[in-house]
């Protein structure tokens, strides 16, 4: 089980948190990756690009987020 926030909403430590409460979960991807064969390295060069892959994805998200607002807007508002 994950480990949940200790309070709602922001506080000093809630990153610190955060990544405890990740840790047993990172620490087993990183112990079974190279007993499938996979290199140290490998293994957290694709962790950055998978990091910055949800990264892109999050931001071209907002943007469709975002046309879609504007596009419903229009549509409210009578504008093709």
């Amino acid at each position: 089980m994950i480990t949940p926030p200790r309070r709602q909403g922001e506080y000093a430590d809630r990153e610190i948190d955060c990544q405890e409460a990740m840790e047993p979960g990172f620490q087993a991807i990183i112990d079974c990756m190279p007993e499938a064969g996979w290199t140290r390295g490998e293994i957290m060069r694709s962790l950055r690009r998978l990091i910055a892959a949800d990264n892109m994805t999050q931001k071209e998200n907002a943007k469709v987020e975002a046309q879609l607002a504007i596009a419903r807007a229009m549509m409210r508002a009578g504008r093709p």
